[in-house]
């Protein structure tokens, strides 16, 4: 008996061959909503449960992670393939044994049809794609760069789009994928020099109605424990603003540009109003 009445397909093929590059042209083709890949559960252009296996910090543990051995991410994955009430799925995997592992570990039904990246691909594109993991230590994830943000701050992630066919005689559209570094790549991180986002901050100040300007910045790309970059800045605002507002719009619009321009997830910003700017003519007006 198993937990969920689920039409399985597995996606099998050596890792780095261009499987989650490919992974929602094949789901398209099978009429498939939904996709496992690297412990993540994607539907369409969202992640909507799991942590990346690519996080780990060793290969033994995105391997674990890949698995759902851990009973907690198991018991997470299961209660949300129940709530989405999914009834196809695609498990991408690196070999038959691993398909059929997580299919089990999630208490899905064995694999019933079998799908293998020479099928969908060529023998030369799929050396370009071994090529590029080994020697950039790039993986694709089939969601945009937004969606997992959270997941990889910290980490390059560069957006890629593809145009896709969907169909015979309609017009062609762009699909998304988010290209990543993990954790445990020889390559070692991708940083961000604080100046870069310094820049942004004080580009982003000028454009927001009652900031006078920024008196000081402090970025925190360390926290680990938070999961992404912090910010403190103090301000001086022109006399007569709305500081809350003010602060709030500045807080929101610093973080937003900061995410589209490094992609790197900023967990918290905090800003305190340090002084009220006061013209000189309105200083003489109150003198007199």
């Amino acid at each position: 008996m198993f937990l969920f009445q689920i039409k399985t397909y597995g996606f099998i093929g050596p890792s780095g061959t261009g499987k989650s590059y490919r992974a929602q042209m094949v789901a398209g083709e099978k009429g498939i909503n939904y996709i496992i890949d690297d412990g993540l559960l994607i539907k369409g252009n969202e992640v909507i449960a799991g942590v990346s296996a690519k996080k780990a910090p060793t290969k033994i543990e995105t391997v674990k992670n890949a698995l759902f051995i851990n009973e907690e991410r198991k018991e997470e994955m299961q209660k949300v393939i129940k709530k989405q009430k999914v009834d196809k799925i695609l498990i991408l995997g690196t070999s038959d044994g691993m398909v059929d592992k997580i299919a089990s570990n999630l208490g899905l039904p064995p694999i019933s049809e079998r799908i293998y990246i020479n099928e969908v691909a060529t023998e030369e594109e799929m050396e370009t794609a071994r090529r590029i993991r080994i020697t950039q230590g790039k993986h694709v994830i089939p969601v945009p760069t937004f969606e997992i943000k959270k997941d990889f701050s910290g980490y390059l992630l560069d957006p890629l789009q593809i145009f896709k066919s969907k169909g015979k005689d309609e017009a062609p559209y762009i699909s998304e994928k988010s290209i990543i570094r993990p954790t445990f790549s020889y390559l070692g991180k991708f940083t961000i020099s604080d100046s870069v986002f310094k820049d942004i901050i004080i580009n982003v100040a000028t454009k927001v109605k009652g900031v006078h300007k920024i008196m000081r910045i402090r970025i925190d790309k360390t926290a680990k424990d938070v999961g992404g970059v912090l910010v403190y800045m103090e301000v001086s605002v022109n006399f007569g603003t709305n500081i809350v507002e003010t602060l709030n719009r500045l807080k929101k619009d610093a973080r937003r540009e900061i995410e589209n321009l490094t992609a790197m997830y900023v967990a918290n910003v905090e800003i305190v109003a340090k002084h009220i700017y006061i013209p000189d003519d309105m200083m003489k007006k109150n003198n007199k």
